[in-house]
């Protein structure tokens, strides 16, 4: 489909990507650009009451941690500035979040030569995995807040893991610790048939 100078963009998706002000380059196969935030999610939005909330790290650690909300906030923070892409099809560009890095926590877990593997932990037994390197990853993190705001209660509140190079059922929302292991371990949609590696530039939406 040309545009007006004559560009050929693969889809609909594209030339609406580029009437936006976008390079189309940046909407992974598949996907449509969408400026609002849709809500998705399994089972309902928790309640969440700080004065006793904690957050875990544990597992192939040399040092298990237990955080407070406050002692989570006192840490370092850092923003970033990503696209978000879900499996049921939109992309939402230029989200900015900000939050704790995983650097920043792993200085006081300080993970084992035997960690590979993360499982996030969240609110009414859901769990997500990725590989440790899509933790390590610079610009994935541990979010408090999004777009200069706290969360809101639907996108995760107080909590919430942002893995940018994954679609975003990887991203769990109402977090609540980040257990490290030496094996891969499905999450709550992978035993559902989702898939396990999530890479949405391959299209890697269900493993059937």
């Amino acid at each position: 489909m040309p545009n007006s100078v004559g560009i050929v963009f693969r889809s609909k998706a594209e030339q609406k990507v580029a009437d936006a002000g976008y390079d189309p380059a940046r909407l992974p196969p598949g996907q449509y650009l969408t400026e609002k935030w849709p809500v998705l999610h399994a089972g309902s939005i928790p309640t969440t009451d700080l004065a006793t909330w904690d957050f875990k790290l544990f597992g192939e650690v040399e040092e298990p941690v237990t955080l407070s909300w406050d002692e989570l906030r006192a840490l370092p923070s850092t923003e970033i500035t990503i696209d978000i892409h879900c499996v049921t099809r939109w992309s939402r560009f230029d989200t900015r979040f900000r939050g704790v890095s995983w650097a920043e926590l792993a200085k006081r877990a300080r993970p084992k030569p035997s960690a590979r593997f993360v499982v996030a932990h969240a609110e009414q037994g859901y769990t997500a995995n990725v590989p440790l390197e899509a933790l390590e990853d610079e610009q994935a993190l541990i979010a408090y807040e999004a777009d200069g705001e706290p969360l809101e209660p639907e996108h995760g509140w107080p909590l919430r893991l942002v893995i940018p190079s994954r679609y975003f059922w990887k991203s769990a929302k109402w977090l609540r610790g980040i257990e490290l292991l030496d094996h891969d371990q499905p999450g709550f949609w992978e035993r559902y048939g989702y898939h396990n590696e999530a890479d949405y530039w391959k299209e890697e939406r269900y493993e059937f």
